[in-house]
């Protein structure tokens, strides 16, 4: 498997002073996603947790569902000329009996770290795929000031983005607060499929008691994988995308945006939010 992490030769400027050192930088990939041995989609991602971001991406293009939906995720090795394996091709083989969705069985595409899936087809697709709706009972309730502390939390726990100040992070919260999971990634769409593949090949799937926390901002992408892996609540420290908003009010998912300390916006879901109690203490 590919590393992390790479280092590289930088030239340091800072305040007319001229140094050479060494620099670490987030590592960049491609990985090439099979499935059932056809070429699917190949994709810019931070090497590590390959089967989770493989496992998540699957889920949310409505193919995987649950645990036994996967048969199987096994690397096909490939080598350079120095002989060395580059782990950067994965095939996915569905359980028989799994139904691979038209959408996905027409798609052959190209993804980037951060445009996410382009060309996506748009709110229908998510409409005739999406396995878990959001009708939380009793919903999700989310006091502003639990809200507020996410990103700290999330933060504290970027292990990588400590070393190299390139990766995006997505989170798991439980309703009270607690972080549950973390993944880091080059690109915001990889850490959130590594973050719900690993919650399909743990058995957790629907996520419906969980808040997604992304490090930057909310795009359409971004809301469709969290619909598909039942998620109620998606925050974001940036905006959302119109479309993103759409999306949520559609299908019941809360959509929090620019979440900064004790300042954010509420976009769609305002149920799931104790807004009352906020303004009582403003």
């Amino acid at each position: 498997m590919g590393r992390v992490t790479e280092r590289r030769k930088v030239i340091r400027i800072r305040e007319g002073h001229v140094s050479e050192r060494p620099d670490t930088l987030v590592a960049e990939e491609p990985l090439e996603i099979r499935l059932n041995g056809r070429p699917l989609a190949i994709t810019m991602r931070t090497p590590g947790d390959d089967f989770a971001l493989a496992a998540g991406f699957l889920v949310s293009e409505g193919v995987l569902g649950a645990a036994d939906d996967l048969q199987s995720i096994v690397y096909c090795a490939g080598a350079t000329a120095e002989g060395v394996n580059t782990y950067n091709v994965v095939d996915v083989r569905t359980a028989p009996g799994v139904v691979i969705p038209d959408i996905t069985l027409e798609r052959n595409v190209y993804t980037t770290s951060s445009c996410g899936l382009c060309g996506k087809a748009s709110l229908d697709a998510v409409r005739t795929t999406a396995r878990f709706p959001i009708a939380d009972t009793p919903p999700v309730r989310l006091d502003v000031e639990l809200l507020s502390v996410l990103p700290d939390r999330l933060r504290a726990a970027q292990r990588v983005f400590d070393r190299t100040g390139g990766l995006h992070a997505a989170a798991l919260f439980s309703e009270e607060g607690e972080l549950l999971d973390i993944r880091e990634d080059v690109g915001r769409h990889n850490a959130v499929d590594k973050l719900v593949g690993r919650a399909l090949q743990d058995g957790r799937l629907p996520l419906s008691r969980a808040v997604l926390l992304v490090s930057g901002r909310a795009s359409f992408e971004l809301a469709q994988k969290a619909v598909m892996a039942g998620i109620p609540v998606l925050a974001a420290v940036s905006a959302p995308s119109s479309l993103a908003v759409d999306l949520a009010a559609e299908t019941g998912l809360t959509l929090v945006g620019f979440l900064r300390g004790s300042s954010m916006n509420v976009y769609a879901g305002e149920h799931r939010v104790a807004l009352r109690a906020a303004a009582a203490q403003g």
